[in-house]
């Protein structure tokens, strides 16, 4: 007995059904699996090219080879121009110049008197443009509650020297002094994740860096021998010693001067910062190089002490009383960017050995009383 033709369109019509949904499930299944894999491709690349923006999608370090602007290197005219003034003991000294770097902590004054003052302006005021830019492992400076002996890193910190309790000149509060800053978690994935650095020399993620911008008006400022390593070269590349010897003490702290910012590197993006090159970041919205600390000093580094003076003094200092956090892919391209000028810079791509902090006696006495940047 033959089924009804109504009954037989309803079961072919159940069967297409059936057959469609089938279809419709392995294709929303496919569409799945295809969207799954593409944003697990997404956050792959997203990562690789976090660990890449340092400026090496596009590496023109063969290019610096075969131009023509580096062929001869007579033709960076600040090549050994560096004056030279070797250490002197400070005992020695009759009356040594101030010294770098001191207490930058608001409030706090010198204990030398000095009859200079620290050049207040914004450099490129005063005709300085940076010469080069190099940093120190930890922080020579000291500013209480930003970097000092209760700061931590990877390695921890160093202790306060035993002499370094003091008042404050306004508030009468006790300062010690130590070099790391106080961003460091342990717990946190961007102090602790390793950066795969491609430029930089012997950088870690987590660690404190003072960076240090010299300045100066004998600069071959916006040219291509602006930036020098060693630093001296650009300080004094249009100045020699017959003019240097005509400069006032006073001439020579309006004329040359350092930023000073420090920084704690993480392995985050979203303190991703394009250009270090130029000297101290100066951001109101992001509190950066807004609360400096003026002061006449001098050069400084490992080589110098409370014990061993510098005699390139003196020369204003503006350091950033804050620590700031940068990305590990922002120092990398700043290194890329020093290995792309007419001088090798490759000495400056490492972090330099800290000066101990400098004694009270040793440091000037006429900290500015301008406390926040607006230009």
């Amino acid at each position: 007995m033959c089924a009804p033709a109504s009954s037989l369109k309803s079961k072919n019509n159940d069967a297409s059904l059936k057959a469609a949904a089938v279809f419709f499930s392995f294709t929303t299944l496919g569409l799945l699996i295809v969207t799954i894999s593409l944003a697990t491709s997404g956050k792959n690349t997203s990562a690789t090219t976090s660990e890449t923006a340092a400026a090496t999608a596009v590496d023109y370090s063969s290019s610096k080879t075969s131009s023509a602007f580096f062929a001869s290197d007579d033709a960076n005219v600040c090549a050994g121009a560096k004056l030279a003034f070797d250490n002197q003991l400070c005992a020695d000294l009759e009356v040594p110049g101030p010294q770098a770097g001191g207490n930058v902590t608001k409030g706090y004054v010198g204990g030398m008197t000095v009859d200079v003052v620290p050049n207040t302006k914004p450099y490129y005021q005063s005709s300085m443009c940076p010469v080069n830019v190099h940093w120190h492992l930890g922080a020579e400076h000291y500013s209480y509650g930003e970097f000092d002996e209760n700061g931590n890193g990877p390695h921890g910190n160093i202790p306060r020297p035993d002499w370094a309790a003091r008042d404050l000149a306004e508030s009468g509060e006790e300062v010690q002094d130590g070099f790391r800053c106080h961003h460091y978690d342990v717990s946190d994935p961007k102090f602790t994740t390793p950066y795969d650095w491609k430029h930089c020399k012997g950088m870690e993620v987590g660690e404190t860096y003072e960076v240090h911008w010299p300045h100066s008006a004998a600069g071959a400022c916006g040219t291509v021998n602006q930036y020098q390593t060693p630093f001296y070269d650009g300080v004094f590349c249009n100045l020699d010693m017959d003019a240097f010897s005509t400069l006032a003490a006073q001439d020579i702290a309006n004329a040359v001067g350092v930023h000073g910012q420090v920084f704690t590197i993480v392995n985050d993006e979203s303190y991703f910062y394009p250009d270090m090159m130029r000297g101290m970041i100066i951001d109101e919205e992001m509190g950066m190089g807004q609360d400096i600390a003026y002061y006449t000093g001098s050069t400084t580094g490992e080589t110098r002490s409370n014990e061993i003076c510098s005699m390139y003094s003196p020369i204003t200092w503006q350091v950033d009383r804050k620590c700031h956090m940068i990305s590990a892919s922002s120092f990398d391209k700043l290194c890329y960017d020093m290995m792309m000028q007419r001088d090798d810079m490759s000495d400056d791509l490492h972090a330099h050995g800290s000066r101990e902090l400098v004694k009270d006696d040793l440091v000037a006495n006429n900290q500015a009383r301008k406390n926040v940047r607006r230009a």
